[in-house]
């Protein structure tokens, strides 16, 4: 373009006063067909142009553009209900020449309204530079046809919906069910008297089974309790007080259950006040005491106690439970650990 330009220029200059008008009017007539060649070409297609009622049709917009220059394909806006978009694909490239590419858009439409439909032209929004404009594509008016079913009611008479018909009742359509049915009953039944014979060997009754199992043992509960907390190695992160928090409660617990007192409610004082009526060994006595004031110092007074003085306070506890546990729980330890020796 630049090319052709410049020679135009250099005639123009060597030519004579009475052709210099020629000249002017040849380049602008070759620069506007150059500008309109440049600019993107729009076409507009529907397949097919023909449907029936709720059928899906098509809309196609195809677009021959430069590489640099951009298009922007329209948002597809339903008119009164009577066309609905069902589906937009995203933009193809079919074919790329040097600096040309040529784009194409789906539209995926359906028409729900008998009729013939003037779809009008494609547009695109084009920019370029310092351009900004709108395209139309080239060719005729877009156009789509709706049929429908034609019902001849002259030649096809109508009659009215026929009652339900009676058929009579045979066992072969429903022996299969039945004898399905008696195999899963005695298969049932079957499973039920083993599963009774089985309880009464072992002296147990069939209702044993959905009683809710007896509550463990204060010192059971406790025990598994501290164990856990040890698991959780709470005073090893530095969780002080979630540590002596979680001992003292284990401690209040085992307390309450074993003795029916309210420790979970009452302070330090009243829970030594309340136990002081109570038979305990010297040493439990002493490091129930123990325990309950060093968690009020961490607690409260934000006490950072060291490694062994953690490891001690939960030792107390855990034989604090051991030599304060009922004396029936612990003879039924020594006869089983007894039947463990002599086997």
């Amino acid at each position: 373009m630049s090319f052709l330009f410049h020679k135009l220029c250099s005639a123009y200059r060597r030519c004579s006063t009475r052709r210099s008008a020629w000249f002017v009017l040849v380049l602008c007539g070759i620069s506007t067909a150059a500008a309109q060649s440049q600019r993107p070409v729009i076409t507009a297609r529907i397949e097919p142009d023909s449907i029936g009622i709720g059928d899906r049709f098509d809309y196609v917009i195809e677009v021959e553009k430069d590489l640099v220059q951009v298009v922007q394909f329209p948002v597809y806006e339903a008119a009164d209900g009577k066309i609905e978009l069902v589906q937009e694909l995203p933009v193809d490239t079919l074919q790329r020449e040097g600096r040309r590419l040529k784009l194409r858009k789906h539209y995926r439409l359906a028409a729900f309204e008998e009729g013939r439909y003037n779809m009008g032209f494609a547009q695109v929004l084009y920019a370029d530079k310092n351009i900004v404009d709108t395209l139309r594509s080239t060719g005729d008016s877009l156009r789509l046809e709706v049929g429908t079913f034609l019902i001849d009611s002259t030649s096809q008479s109508i009659y009215d919906i026929k009652g339900q018909k009676t058929l009579p009742f045979r066992f072969a359509e429903i022996r299969g069910y039945l004898t399905w049915t008696l195999i899963v009953l005695l298969l049932l039944g079957a499973a039920a008297y083993g599963l009774v014979r089985w309880l009464q060997a072992r002296g147990k009754r069939l209702g044993d089974l959905f009683r809710p199992a007896p509550p463990q043992p204060p010192h059971v509960v406790a025990i598994q309790a501290l164990e856990a907390l040890h698991h959780q190695k709470l005073w090893q992160n530095n969780k002080h007080k979630q540590y002596y928090s979680g001992l003292t409660d284990i401690l209040r617990t085992y307390i309450s259950g074993r003795w029916e007192i309210g420790a979970m409610e009452m302070t330090t004082d009243e829970i030594v006040a309340a136990m002081r009526d109570i038979q305990l060994p010297d040493k439990a006595a002493m490091d129930l005491v123990a325990i309950l004031r060093n968690g009020d110092l961490v607690k409260f007074a934000k006490d950072t106690p060291d490694a062994e003085q953690n490891e001690a306070d939960y030792l107390k506890t855990y034989y604090f439970v051991e030599e304060t546990k009922p004396e029936e729980a612990t003879e039924a330890v020594d006869s089983d650990e007894l039947l463990n020796t002599q086997h």
